[in-house]
């Protein structure tokens, strides 16, 4: 069965600091690129950060630029998102997301079209509060 695990979720503080995973099951993510979302309460899921399957070239959001780090490491099969100086506004489910095909292997796909990726994760829970 091929599925995407998020982890590293949790209750922090303002200006904490969480490292996201995200773990390929049944498959290999060498070739994918990888994006995360995040979903707020009585919000529409919006794009993060993404990272392209070879080079390694990302992509982040205006609201995050500066704060999150986008990396992955093949061996491991795992993607991660080093979220630091976390803010209220930053709390929700933390979901990623891959992306198979040529175009994303040298650049980071756009986290602004949901079409763009074949398999999601269930999401990781983020609560930034104090």
């Amino acid at each position: 069965q091929l599925q995407l695990v998020e982890s590293g979720g949790g209750l922090v503080q303002p200006g904490g600091s969480l490292r996201l995973s995200c773990t390929a099951s049944g498959f290999t993510l060498t070739h994918y690129a990888i994006a995360w979302f995040r979903q707020a309460p009585g919000k529409e899921r919006e794009g993060v950060s993404s990272i392209s399957a070879f080079s390694g070239s990302t992509n982040y959001a205006h609201f995050v630029k500066g704060r999150f780090t986008i990396s992955r490491d093949n061996a491991k099969n795992t993607v991660h998102l080093q979220v630091n100086s976390l803010k209220p506004e930053d709390t929700a489910v933390y979901y990623c997301a891959a992306a198979y095909g040529s175009t994303w292997y040298y650049q980071p796909p756009r986290i602004t079209e949901d079409s763009e990726y074949d398999y999601w994760g269930q999401g990781t829970q983020v609560t930034v509060s104090s």
